[in-house]
């Protein structure tokens, strides 16, 4: 893994890293993406920015170049549902432009689940396929098309993975897929079954997937009972226990519950062989990051 940012040199070090993800606020005011920096502690390597995930946002372009002048050093996020090769080829070299130096390379959910279900899918191209273009473009200096650009951009390329897609060799096949098209890091869905994602682990390590890309492992502070359930009723998310639920009921503050668990989770996440960093999912309270950083004891 060439260093080539303060995640990447943090990785190749072979110390434990520290992201955590950042909403852009929907509005269009700078200030507010500047109180936003201001939640994130200096401990954090990377803060990943989202791209429209669930709603309409503000640009996550945007947002990633104003916390890069925070001082900060943001991973942004590129959904291709949203655009085709055209728009994400001029979005990645602009970013870079920019001071944007790691890149998520996502599909992204059907726009009909939330994002707005009236607009209309690009699809032109896959994470897969924006994973192989971003490493033709460092590793060959061509852009997307095949043609030569001036020099070769320097940058990292993320991927997500699923480990707790089943049948397990299906979930190891696609983190295989994106690691041969060129993701160096590979961003967790959020873990609450420790044991099932452990079981990935072992296999991802036996076919010696975790030699070859830096597993980052997310994890979720829920924030109330209702939240909670929600996940645990979506398929193919990750496995929420019942015993998770109860604890959120006990006592008057499911957030510090929240967090607390989270904690706990951390602490196992940090012991398995291969897991290279922690990612902390804020489903936009940014601002408990910094506890949870205090409480899992990630700095």
């Amino acid at each position: 893994m060439k260093a080539t940012s303060r995640l990447t040199e943090k990785l190749a070090s072979g110390r434990l890293a520290l992201t955590a993800a950042c909403l852009p606020p929907h509005d269009s005011d700078a200030t507010s993406i500047k109180k936003l920096a201001a939640c994130f502690p200096a401990t954090v390597d990377s803060v990943v920015v989202a791209d429209n995930p669930s709603k309409v946002r503000g640009s996550a372009l945007a947002c990633a170049a104003l916390l890069a002048a925070e001082k900060l050093e943001p991973m942004l996020s590129l959904i291709t549902r949203d655009r085709n090769r055209i728009a994400l080829e001029s979005d990645v070299l602009g970013a870079a432009a920019l001071g944007v130096k790691n890149f998520l390379c996502l599909s992204g959910a059907h726009q009909a689940l939330g994002a707005s279900a009236q607009a209309a899918g690009a699809f032109d191209i896959d994470s897969v396929q924006l994973c192989q273009a971003l490493t033709r473009m460092t590793s060959q200096g061509v852009d997307f098309d095949g043609n030569n650009l001036p020099a070769a951009p320097n940058f990292g390329i993320a991927a997500s993975v699923h480990p707790y897609l089943r049948p397990l060799e299906l979930a190891v096949l696609q983190t295989r897929k994106k690691v041969v098209a060129g993701a160096r890091v590979l961003l967790t869905d959020p873990i609450f079954d420790v044991a099932g994602f452990e079981a990935w682990m072992q296999a991802v390590r036996a076919a010696g997937l975790d030699k070859q890309a830096a597993i980052i492992a997310s994890v979720l502070p829920l924030g109330s009972v209702g939240q909670a359930e929600l996940l645990q009723a979506r398929s193919g998310f990750s496995p929420i226990g019942d015993d998770i639920i109860a604890r959120l009921k006990v006592g008057s503050d499911p957030v510090a519950a929240g967090i607390a668990i989270v904690a706990e989770i951390a602490a196992k996440l940090k012991a398995i062989p291969g897991v290279r960093g922690i990612h902390i999912l804020s489903d936009g309270c940014e601002a408990l990051v910094a506890k949870i950083v205090q409480e899992a004891r990630l700095a």
